[in-house]
C-alpha cells in the first residue's frame, strides 16, 4: 500500500514522464510502467498526508483535504486498486474490506495534535516503562521524530504546535504519554 500511497501522493512530473518514453534505450517493463504512471489520477494537490500507521488487519491515515469530495474519491481509488492488488497475489475474488472506510472531521487544535499521536501508538509497543517501534509496522513516526524523510508525508503541519528548539524532541515525549482521551467528537483510546 505504501507503493499505492507514494504514487498518489507524490507531485507526478509529466515531463520526465514523457522524456523517459522518448529514450531509445526504455524497456517494455518500464515503458508499460511509465504510461501507468501517466494515466494514474493523481491526489497530490486535493490530499495532504499528515500521518498513517497500516496495521496487519486495519490502517490510520490522517489526511487533509484541499479540494471537495478529494478525500472521497482519494480513498475509493486507493482501496480499488489495492483490493485488485491484492486479490490477484493471492487468487481470490471478492471485497477485502468489511466495511466502507469511516472518517472524522477534525475541527479543533485539541483534536489535530492528539490524531496523530493515537494514530502513532499504533506504531509503538509498550515495552514496561519505554516505547519501542514494532519492527516492520508502517507507519509515519520516524518522519515525525526526523528519523526518515518521504516526500509524501507532512509531519510539519503537526510538528508546528511543539517549541521550535526540538520539536521532534518534544513530540516524541508527547506521543509516549500515557495520556489518551476524548476530544471532541472523536474518541481516541486503546
Amino acid at each position: 500500500m505504501l507503493r499505492y500511497l507514494k504514487e498518489y501522493l507524490t507531485l507526478k512530473n509529466t515531463d520526465t514522464l514523457h522524456n523517459r518514453l522518448s529514450s531509445l534505450t526504455i524497456s517494455y517493463k518500464e515503458r508499460a510502467e511509465v504510461l501507468k504512471l501517466l494515466r494514474l489520477k493523481n491526489y497530490y494537490g486535493e490530499i495532504t498526508l499528515l500521518s498513517y500507521c497500516l496495521m496487519p488487519n486495519h490502517f490510520h491515515f490522517f489526511l487533509k483535504q484541499k479540494s471537495s469530495g478529494g478525500m472521497d474519491q482519494f480513498m475509493q481509488s486507493l482501496f480499488t486498486r489495492y483490493t485488485m492488488y491484492f486479490n490477484l497475489r493471492h487468487k481470490r475474488t471478492g471485497k477485502l474490506c468489511q466495511d466502507i472506510y469511516k472518517a472524522a472531521p477534525i475541527v479543533t487544535e485539541p483534536q489535530f495534535i492528539y490524531i496523530s499521536k493515537y494514530i502513532h501508538r499504533q506504531a509503538v509497543a509498550s515495552k514496561g516503562s519505554t516505547f519501542q517501534s514494532w519492527e516492520g509496522q508502517p507507519s509515519s513516526y520516524e518522519e515525525y521524530l526526523g528519523q526518515r524523510k518521504t516526500e509524501w508525508v507532512h509531519p510539519e503541519e503537526v510538528l508546528a504546535y511543539f517549541p521550535r528548539a526540538n520539536p521532534a524532541k518534544d513530540y516524541k515525549k508527547f506521543v509516549e504519554e500515557q495520556d489518551l482521551r476524548p476530544v471532541g467528537n472523536v474518541l481516541l483510546e486503546e
